[in-house]
């Protein structure tokens, strides 16, 4: 196993948030994600946005806590990084909503 979380710094809708990645797959990160209860909609591109409150929860489980920096190169890496699309671009997908979640590392 071989997922990550940065420390909560990340403030978005009053809270502070950390983010969630694995950089080995995408299921690897789903499933870890599921045993601590964070929803779906929670994920991003490549990384679930997780609230401060869940940060001890997510390390308990078996989470490596690395800076946000680390966070990035991981995904770059493994290959796994997703990087967000400018709604400027002509090739940017309609946006459909919200993640409701905050903004991303890198």
């Amino acid at each position: 196993m071989a997922v990550y979380i940065d420390p909560p710094t990340w403030p978005g809708h009053g809270r502070l948030w950390s983010h969630l990645i694995s950089n080995v797959s995408y299921d690897e990160l789903h499933v870890f994600a599921a045993g601590l209860g964070i929803p779906p909609r929670a994920f991003e591109r490549d990384h679930y946005d997780v609230i401060a409150e869940r940060y001890e929860s997510a390390v308990r489980a078996g989470a490596l806590p690395v800076s946000s920096r680390e966070i990035v190169a991981l995904l770059h890496a493994s290959g796994l990084r997703r990087r967000k699309v400018s709604r400027l671009s002509p090739a940017a997908p309609r946006a459909s909503g919200t993640t409701g979640a905050p903004g991303s590392p890198g």
